[in-house]
Formats: C-alpha cells, structure tokens, sequence
C-alpha cells in the first residue's frame, strides 16, 4: 500500500469513528434530558456547529499519530510534494463528494416544504455531510488502486 493509500484509509477510519463517538455522545446527553423534543433547533445547531471543529481537532491529531506510527513502521517520510496523479484523484472525488453532498442538501429541504418533522433536515444535513465525506475518501482510495 502506498503511502496516499494508507493515509485516505485511516481518513475513512477515523470519520467513521468520530462521528459514530460524537453522534453516541450526543443522543446520551439528549436522552437526559437536555433537549425537551426533537424540533429544538439548538439542539441541532449546536450539534452541528461542535461537531465540525470537533471532528477537524481529532482529524488533525490522528494524522499526526499516523505520520508518527507510519515513520516507526516503515522509515518512510511523508512526501514533501503532491504530483499531478494525486491533484487529479482529489479533484474527482472532491467531486464526487459534493455531488453527494448537493443531493443530500436538496432531499434535506423536503421536510420543511412538506408536512414531515423539521428535525428531518437536520437530520439529512448531518447525515449527508458525514455520507459526502466518506464516499469522497472512498473514491480517493478506489482511484489511487485503480489509477486514473
């Protein structure tokens, strides 16, 4: 496995177990008590809004433990330079991931031109960026094994 490969797969390790950690621990402090029903919108927006520097803290810290594991392991730097072949895998799953993120966002705002609870959106935003996030790292990953 190459080195980009190793990092896009621990990416989709870490999202995967920073948002399942985060998401947990919000649903349990909902449960207790902290929101009194599930259209309260500052529930959903300060969910929102902590999970975004949340799951970037994380990110960052785990890729520094990742470069630092990845030194002990194997004695390979990280490259220094990013070539023409990896600016073109991360244009197309960049890609890939805003069209998935662009379809989550308009299938969001069927609950609020609908009689559906509002909470929906929310729940679509969050689960649409979480899904954008994940596809994109994966279409990264299948390019990189496939080649462009």
């Amino acid at each position: 496995m190459s080195y980009q490969e190793k990092k896009v797969f621990v990416s989709i390790i870490s999202s995967i177990l920073i948002f399942t950690l985060y998401t947990l621990y919000a649903i349990k402090n909902a449960e207790e008590g902290s929101i009194t029903s599930a259209n309260d919108f500052s529930f959903w927006g300060s969910f929102i809004l902590v999970l975004l520097p949340v799951s970037i803290v994380a990110k960052v810290i785990i890729h520094i433990v990742f470069v630092i594991f990845n030194k002990i392991a194997t004695n390979e730097d990280e490259p220094s330079f990013e070539d023409e072949f990896d600016k073109i895998i991360e244009l197309k799953a960049d890609r890939i991931s805003l069209y998935v993120f662009f379809l989550g966002f308009i299938l969001s705002m069927v609950p609020l031109v609908t009689d559906l609870p509002t909470y929906l959106t929310f729940l679509g935003l969050i689960f649409f960026g979480f899904l954008s996030d994940l596809l994109g790292r994966i279409a990264q990953l299948y390019f990189y094994r496939k080649g462009v």
